[in-house]
């Protein structure tokens, strides 16, 4: 006997805030992961965990909202607390391997090709991981073809949004990126859920249905993350380079031309250049001029009768007087 399912119990409250924490993990993970590549090697590391989390966590959260109004009216539905939270932890994980690979190798196809694909098949493990945890008096059946797009959506989606990572700079282009993959992963998320039927034992007995209502698992649950987002924004509303996406890249670590840079820190200012003295005339430059034989330091570009007397008296050379010609007299 096939169950019957409805996945908007609370109409669209559920699905417009899984949208919503979905883009918010999609914005703090790309402005984090923009900001590691702007900073040197010692800070790296942490930005991009900080970015890996916060898209994690977004996902994680969106897709326990969206599940928030699942309901099968022939029977209850808890949630096994294990299962639950290791959807989280694969969640935050596969996307940091992912995150991982584009901040140190750049935005190479290579490296975009294989972190997409790990990052995409860690979330679809996630969304899967998240369902098994449901305990009911039933058993959950999932049609091929819907489940295969889900997994394809999420690894576009992923490669997306990795590819963003590196590669989309100012504030506006960073949030129309969060908004697609917002869009993206809760498209996968729906996609894999309209292939989804329960069937149910046929002997019905609640009693021995093990695991936790959602209100008492789920909502205690999104705490942490949602904590975490909250903090993370913060973090990125004091961040200048962070809100605006200011500050000079450096050098791509691989990659050819044109290609966005991976990371290293932000580009050192130039030396400053010591200004050029002025030009001088070649024939008022002392060794552009014979010395006419006269002991060095009395001005040796000019005749003797120009520059000083014959046989200088011991006040000489004089305190004031007229200026010698700034030409050499023509002979």
């Amino acid at each position: 006997m096939q169950g019957t399912i409805d996945g908007f119990n609370y109409g669209a409250v559920t699905p417009v805030v899984a949208y919503v924490m979905a883009c918010l993990g999609s914005a703090l993970g790309l402005r984090c992961t923009i900001r590691s590549l702007r900073n040197d090697s010692s800070w790296k590391p942490g930005w991009l965990a900080l970015g890996a989390a916060a898209i994690g966590s977004g996902i994680w959260t969106m897709h326990f909202i969206a599940m928030m109004g699942f309901r099968v009216a022939e029977t209850p539905v808890t949630y096994d607390l294990q299962q639950t939270v290791l959807s989280l932890v694969v969640a935050i994980v596969v996307v940091g391997v992912g995150v991982f690979i584009v901040g140190y190798r750049g935005a190479t196809r290579t490296a975009l090709l294989s972190a997409g694909l790990v990052t995409g098949l860690g979330v679809a493990a996630m969304h899967y991981i998240g369902m098994a945890s449901m305990r009911m008096n039933g058993r959950l059946e999932y049609d091929p073809v819907a489940v295969t797009l889900s997994v394809v959506i999420a690894v576009a989606a992923a490669t997306a949004a990795l590819w963003a990572a590196v590669s989309v700079k100012g504030f506006l282009p960073s949030l129309g990126a969060s908004l697609v993959m917002g869009v993206a992963v809760t498209g996968m998320h729906y996609t894999g859920m309209s292939g989804l039927s329960v069937r149910l034992h046929e002997i019905h007995n609640s009693q021995a249905l093990t695991g936790d209502p959602a209100v008492s698992i789920v909502l205690p649950m999104m705490i942490g993350p949602l904590t975490f987002l909250l903090l993370a924004g913060v973090v990125v509303m004091f961040d200048p380079l962070l809100v605006l996406g200011e500050g000079e890249w450096s050098a791509p670590a691989s990659g050819g031309a044109g290609q966005q840079p991976s990371g290293g820190s932000r580009t050192a200012p130039a030396a400053p250049v010591a200004p050029t003295p002025p030009d001088v005339p070649a024939y008022d430059r002392p060794e552009a001029a014979p010395a006419y034989g006269r002991p060095e330091g009395y001005g040796s570009a000019y005749p003797q009768s120009y520059d000083r007397p014959a046989d200088p008296g011991p006040g000489y050379p004089p305190q004031s007087g007229p200026r010698p010609p700034s030409t050499p007299p023509s002979w």
